[in-house]
């Protein structure tokens, strides 16, 4: 695949946060350096990076978010802002139980904890 401009600033603005942004708040940011960019660009080439193994789609309900972070990892989310925030939650055990059962084999385990970050603690 040819180089593209449009395809490393999208994939710098990725890479610059830990936020797993969404395909919108990636647009924002590539029309403060290339205002003629347009929505389905972003979208276009984000799929081609995923292609490429350069990030990853994270399903958060309905709205997709992209993460650099390609390691084996899991999500905690803030119910009350939003934010994901990476954990290494990897148990073996979690597979070995799924896997007697349910007969189920495991490939790949992936979760998100919901809860409340500590920006909205109670004091």
């Amino acid at each position: 695949m040819r180089y593209s401009q449009q395809r490393e600033t999208i994939r710098e603005i990725v890479y610059s946060t830990n936020t797993h942004p969404t395909a919108d708040w990636i647009f924002g940011r590539a029309k403060r350096t290339i205002p003629n960019i347009s929505l389905g660009t972003v979208y276009r080439n984000l799929k081609c990076l995923e292609e490429m193994g350069e990030l990853r789609t994270i399903f958060d309900g309905s709205i997709a978010r992209y993460d650099w972070n390609m390691d084996p990892h899991d999500h905690l989310k803030c119910k009350v802002c939003g934010d994901l925030f990476d954990v290494q939650l990897m148990d073996e055990g979690i597979q070995s139980t799924v896997r007697k059962k349910y007969k189920f084999e495991v490939d790949n385990v992936e979760m998100t904890i919901v809860g409340t970050c500590n920006k909205h603690k109670e004091k």
